[in-house]
């Protein structure tokens, strides 16, 4: 260990310089299951549980399929990261036709950017806006920003465009597409 006036940014200035927090590139994916709390009052909540677990085992199993990073449940949805946005995209595809045995439907959303990592967790205004564009999606569709649209051009994966959007919170306005097989 180097002791304070060892280190060369205190020798210069006097004080210590701080680290800027971990952040790196990645496409964020959330999802959410449409129409969950119906579901969990017809169902009960033993029931409920049952299907909410299966749906976690099938989400961490295609988000692996898809070297993604599981980041953490919502409750009635997730939140992975991924190096790259067409896995990205073909993981969200992957899912919405998983969980569908299950009897339910998921919408999703995506935005690449740089994120905090945070632990475990991530954080930032990417996060947010993956966050946000999901909150724009109905049932069975995957929403992307224009930034994902553009990172995949070549990868086969088509896009409808669905206009420019405000999103809560975020400055500006964003172009929107959902993904397409």
């Amino acid at each position: 260990m180097l002791l304070p006036w060892q280190r060369n940014d205190w020798f210069l200035t006097g004080e210590r310089q701080t680290l800027e927090p971990d952040r790196v590139l990645a496409t964020v994916l959330f999802t959410d299951i449409v129409d969950s709390t119906r579901h969990a009052v017809e169902m009960g909540d033993r029931r409920w549980r049952d299907l909410l677990d299966s749906h976690n085992a099938l989400l961490h199993k295609e988000i692996s399929r898809f070297r993604g990073r599981a980041v953490k449940s919502t409750g009635d949805g997730f939140l992975a990261t991924f190096d790259g946005p067409a896995r990205a995209i073909r993981c969200a595809f992957a899912i919405s036709d998983e969980v569908r045995r299950l009897g339910v439907e998921i919408r999703a959303g995506l935005h690449t950017g740089e994120i905090e990592l945070i632990g475990e967790d991530v954080g930032g205004i990417a996060v947010h806006i993956a966050a946000r564009v999901l909150a724009k999606a109905e049932a069975k569709e995957i929403w992307v920003s224009r930034t994902v649209k553009d990172l995949v051009v070549g990868s086969g994966i088509n896009f409808s465009e669905r206009g420019v959007h405000d999103l809560k919170g975020i400055p500006g306005e964003w172009r929107l597409f959902t993904a397409k097989r």
